[in-house]
């Protein structure tokens, strides 16, 4: 399909594994102008083009030079250098998670857009999974969440520890869907095959009583990508790794069940003992409904990239500002700050 010679044009800083799909995807949406990517390692920048027929530059300024729009998917540590160069030029900015690894960093990222008027979105794309767009319909104050993301070591984000690498996507998540401030924080966690934390646990309230417990390996020996929402209106259920879900609650011509009701009558225990019935419990499934959810099937990678889209034409507001951003990174380092602190304090009493 032919591109309109007035579609942004888009380039793609950081060509591995993110960088490629990004690379990839941005080339496949008609509305973009895709201008080529910049990858410092040249035999991974001729891998990449030679694979996706799209061409490599020989520096970031070579890139900046020709774009409106740069998605940034390099290392975390280099977040700022790269997208302020963009930012300070005018260039709308879509930088992967974490916005950056420090708040100080965040934060003179949020100030060049604003000094530029270029926007800033921040690749949360959990907000974007098939299984969490299907559930929106049904999300009504959920009272506590619980979220499983474990997945087995590779070196790719290891050189941050798994609350920035992992936890993150589901602090910003999270956070995205019960709405309010974080209120308190308790957390634990273990370095295991690498200098920072690799294991992690915490539980997070947030005003207003909302409870989430999130769990996150990148030493486990299963994948697994597991949200669990608890609401007074039923139970939420997302498979994060396939993009599935369903919904549980009480069937809509059911009364809910009474701490003395609902039981159907039972047999007596020891037939002319004058025992009392033993209560028998009924069918679950007769009581409770059951919703599959299911989204229209995309990659969530090309809805984020989409919305970015639509941020920068002035269609939407960003799905995910650099000030969300930012406050996703604050809590994933005070998570990482309570960790560290309880195994210091381990460690000098062992």
């Amino acid at each position: 399909m032919t591109k309109s010679t007035t579609s942004p044009r888009f380039g793609v800083a950081g060509a591995g594994s993110l960088g490629f799909h990004h690379t990839r995807i941005a080339g496949e949406i008609p509305e973009i102008e895709m201008m080529g990517f910049f990858e410092p390692r040249s035999d991974r920048a001729r891998e990449v083009s030679e694979a996706l027929g799209i061409p490599s530059v020989a520096s970031l300024d070579e890139l900046l030079d020709k774009v409106d729009a740069l998605i940034v998917a390099t290392p975390t540590s280099t977040h700022e250098e790269v997208a302020v160069q963009a930012l300070e030029r005018g260039i709308h900015v879509f930088i992967e998670k974490p916005i950056a690894p420090s708040l100080e960093e965040a934060d003179r990222i949020i100030e060049a857009g604003d000094r530029g008027g270029a926007l800033v979105q921040i690749g949360h794309v959990e907000r974007f999974n098939s299984a969490v767009v299907a559930a929106r319909p049904y999300l009504d104050e959920p009272v506590f969440i619980e979220s499983h993301r474990l997945a087995p070591f590779t070196e790719r984000g290891t050189d941050v520890a798994v609350i920035l690498d992992l936890m993150i996507h589901d602090v910003d998540l999270v956070g995205h869907l019960v709405g309010t401030p974080v209120a308190e924080i308790h957390a634990t966690g273990v370095p295991v095959l690498t200098p920072s934390v690799d294991i992690a646990n915490a539980r997070i309230s947030y005003e207003g009583g909302a409870v989430a417990n999130l769990t996150a390996s990148r030493v486990s020996a299963l994948r697994l990508r597991k949200l669990r929402i608890f609401q007074r209106s039923g139970y939420l259920s997302l498979n994060l790794a396939d993009g599935t879900g369903e919904f549980l609650r009480l069937k809509s011509e059911l009364p809910a069940l009474q701490s003395t009701g609902g039981r159907a009558e039972g047999k007596r225990i020891g037939k002319g003992t004058g025992a009392r019935p033993e209560p028998l419990a009924p069918d679950i499934w007769s009581l409770v409904e059951r919703i599959p959810l299911q989204a229209r099937e995309e990659e969530p990678l090309r809805r984020e990239q989409e919305s970015f889209l639509r941020a920068i034409t002035g269609q939407a507001a960003p799905e995910v500002t650099g000030r969300e951003g930012r406050r996703a990174l604050e809590v994933a380092l005070s998570i990482e700050s309570r960790i560290m602190s309880h195994v210091a304090d381990s460690r000098s009493t062992s």
